[in-house]
């Protein structure tokens, strides 16, 4: 399954069973958030060799996000056991070694060995013919790979949800955007009244302060309140959030990195606002940035 231009969630679940001889297995995958990719998987003893090819064709279609994924057996032909011979061989040679240090002791009992914790085992995949194993590794395989296109489909579902609520919460930042460019039009006569009557107690407090000075102090004061570079920042970086989410496919780190650059603008336009309408207009703008940062964290 291809990911080209599919906007994706890291979070989903997916499911896949079936069965090769004797043996019925299931595997189960999860994904949730993650600033990389992780997987990690859970195999049966006997098929730890699987795990670097299983991980490998995860990483082809998967970019983002913590994948763990459980390979269970159940065996449905009757179950037996059997001496693990690594086990058996590692007590009888310490069995040994003990009856020939202690004179008189004598040698090892067999049924005394076979009780010993860990000798014995139940029967299990890798105690089957040669042929039925390798069937067993290639329909397990085949179950993985199916298993990993299940899951990036729900994730591309899940994608598709958060991406109709990132386009619901853009739109509205886009419509503050505006509401806050016309707001700050009128701003520099706000701000100028302010200047004078500021001017008119700071001349009455200090008639000899030199008309140069007032001059630096009124034009620092008026560009310190200018919020025309922000608002053509927020412009550009609306834009360019909008071009990311036509782009599709892996765009989460993109994304959250303009995020900061959205929140920069925000709280620089609410430190130079010097009137209540443009200050509400930016903290409604802080808000929607924060609720569009939350749905971004959860894109692949």
């Amino acid at each position: 399954m291809s990911t080209k231009n599919i906007l994706a969630s890291m979070t989903g679940f997916s499911r896949s069973q079936g069965q090769s001889g004797a043996t019925a297995w299931v595997w189960e995958l999860r994904s949730v958030n993650g600033r990389g990719l992780d997987i990690k998987l859970r195999l049966p003893n006997g098929l730890d060799a699987l795990e670097t090819h299983l991980r490998d064709h995860a990483a082809q279609t998967l970019k983002r996000g913590n994948v763990s994924g459980t390979l269970t057996f159940k065996r449905e032909a009757a179950s037996g056991l059997t001496a693990d011979p690594v086990a058996l061989e590692r007590v009888k040679t310490l069995a040994i070694e003990l009856a020939d240090s202690i004179p008189g002791a004598l040698p090892p009992r067999a049924e005394a060995l076979l009780a010993l914790p860990g000798v014995m085992r139940n029967l299990g995949p890798q105690d089957e013919p040669e042929e039925d194993q390798t069937a067993l590794r290639t329909a397990i395989t085949i179950g993985f790979e199916a298993a990993i296109a299940d899951l990036a489909a729900a994730r591309a579902f899940e994608g598709e949800k958060l991406g109709r609520i990132i386009q619901t919460v853009l739109a509205e930042i886009t419509t503050l955007h505006g509401a806050a460019t016309l707001e700050a039009a009128a701003q520099p006569a706000l701000h100028a009244a302010r200047l004078r009557a500021q001017l008119a107690e700071l001349l009455t407090a200090a008639p000899a302060l030199p008309e140069d000075r007032l001059a630096q102090e009124i034009a620092l004061l008026a560009t310190k309140s200018d919020v025309r570079e922000e608002l053509d920042r927020l412009a550009a970086h609306i834009q360019a959030a909008t071009a990311l989410l036509t782009e599709g496919a892996a765009i989460g780190r993109k994304l959250d990195f303009l995020m900061q650059e959205f929140n920069r603008e925000a709280n620089t336009l609410c430190s130079k606002s010097v009137s209540l309408p443009l200050t509400a207009i930016g903290l409604n703008l802080k808000a929607a940035i924060e609720q569009l940062r939350e749905q971004v964290q959860n894109l692949e």
